[in-house]
């Protein structure tokens, strides 16, 4: 049973843990911050940005990014209760690595969808760009009913080095 009390800003669940009722006094009381801090330390998917064309651009040229969500589920046990845990990505923070970010809801799609794109406006070497991704945790306690966690987590992507090149036109003869 869960219970939320939005003066005092607490939120606690006391499930029956799997114990004799005589123990049912000492049974610990599991809290959504703890349940977030389990999380935490399992760690959420840091998903791969991707970039097309490659590791290299050209300025003013519409680069593509996308990336390839992962389904997280893990089972843990915590405080002596058994917790169901899902995540799903909820929001994408592309950050280009030329100063700008651009957050959208969806992963992106690779070309021709162009979904999610970036213009550079400026010519730089290793650029390093990366996506972001917040994501909304549900719960369970002991097979009870799902619940959504009171905070999104966010897990940082590794970084991939773009060159940004800028072409020059050049008239020639036929």
């Amino acid at each position: 049973m869960c219970k939320v009390d939005p003066a005092a800003g607490t939120y606690g669940c006391r499930t029956t843990p799997r114990r004799a009722p005589t123990e049912e006094a000492d049974a610990p009381e599991l809290t959504e911050g703890d349940i977030a801090r389990a999380v935490q330390r399992i760690g959420l998917p840091s998903l791969q940005v991707r970039i097309q064309p490659g590791d290299e651009t050209l300025v003013n040229i519409p680069t593509i990014f996308y990336t390839e969500p992962r389904p997280f589920a893990r089972s843990v046990d915590l405080l002596g209760f058994d917790i169901d845990l899902r995540a799903q990505p909820v929001r994408y923070q592309w950050v280009h690595g030329d100063g700008t970010v651009r957050s959208t809801s969806r992963p992106g799609r690779p070309y021709p969808a162009m979904e999610v794109t970036h213009r550079y406006r400026r010519p730089a070497e290793d650029v390093d760009a990366r996506v972001d991704v917040t994501y909304r945790v549900r719960y369970r306690v002991d097979g009870g009913g799902w619940q959504t966690l009171g905070q999104t987590l966010l897990a940082a992507g590794p970084v991939a080095e773009l060159d940004v090149k800028e072409a020059a036109p050049v008239l020639t003869k036929p």
